[in-house]
């Protein structure tokens, strides 16, 4: 197959789909790793693709795109891992917390399993099952219900309504992107609507957000930065970017990333 050909095929999957693995790529094209990566980074340097860790995404750009979950899944995967294991110390044995939908809080998620007794409340369809194949009898996982978006997550009146009669002592939000001025926001208006009701339902704030979320803005605000108690980032954010969250957030917890090689 032509190296033309390849990338064609590449980028219909990822308009299919929104995202491409370097390894499902291997086992589809019958090229090599290295065959792979070369064909993503053509179509990344023709602004076709945007790479990612593992693989490529299609490109970001407008305040309401609002790429799949599998889309985003790909993307800054070691910088969500590391975030999600800081971020599981700071959970007290007991409490009831809120996770919003997406792709950082369902990494952190899979780390929950050595917090005892939780209740765990969250509109993410993603969420609810990593927790409940957990097994964990002193867990209770609640589900909102209500109307699924593009990210998996319940949306509209009836999540609202189970959101808002909850009193939560923490929640963990995931945001679309953050910057000074619009605050924490996302692409798609009803998610927002449903995050700011978990935002109000928590007695604390913790924001988990990788550093390539800063600057990007959606079209909805969620809340301000300084609404946040805590943010939880990685070590991608540059010291001036953290000074300035500084200056809103009390407590910014910076989670260094082991790097590995991706070439």
């Amino acid at each position: 197959m032509l190296a033309r050909q390849r990338q064609e095929l590449i980028l219909e999957e990822i308009k299919r789909t929104g995202a491409v693995r370097v390894h499902d790529l291997v086992s589809r094209l019958g090229v090599s790793d290295m065959t792979v990566r070369r064909d993503l980074d053509v179509l990344a340097r023709r602004g076709l693709v945007e790479k990612v860790y593992g693989g490529a995404t299609s490109v970001a750009g407008r305040s309401t795109d609002e790429p799949g979950f599998e889309a985003k899944s790909v993307r800054a995967l070691p910088q969500k891992e590391a975030i999600a294991a800081r971020a599981a110390g700071l959970i007290k044995p007991g409490t009831a917390i809120g996770l919003s939908a997406g792709t950082t809080t369902w990494t952190f998620a899979r780390f929950l399993d050595d917090v005892p007794d939780l209740t765990v409340v969250t509109n993410s369809i993603r969420v609810a099952d990593v927790l409940q194949r957990g097994g964990r009898t002193d867990r209770t996982v609640v589900l909102t219900g209500g109307v699924r978006t593009p990210s998996d997550a319940l949306v509209g009146p009836v999540a609202l309504q189970a959101i808002r009669s909850l009193h939560l002592d923490v929640v963990f939000l995931g945001v679309h992107g953050m910057a000074p001025g619009p605050g924490f926001t996302t692409p798609n208006l009803s998610e927002s609507e449903t995050n700011r009701a978990l935002v109000e339902a928590g007695g604390r704030l913790v924001v988990l957000a990788d550093h390539t979320k800063w600057g990007v803005v959606g079209i909805s605000t969620i809340a301000e930065l300084d609404e946040a108690d805590v943010l939880v980032t990685d070590d991608g954010m540059g010291a001036e970017e953290q000074e300035l969250l500084s200056e809103y957030i009390d407590d910014v917890i910076v989670a260094s990333v082991q790097r590995e090689e991706t070439a």
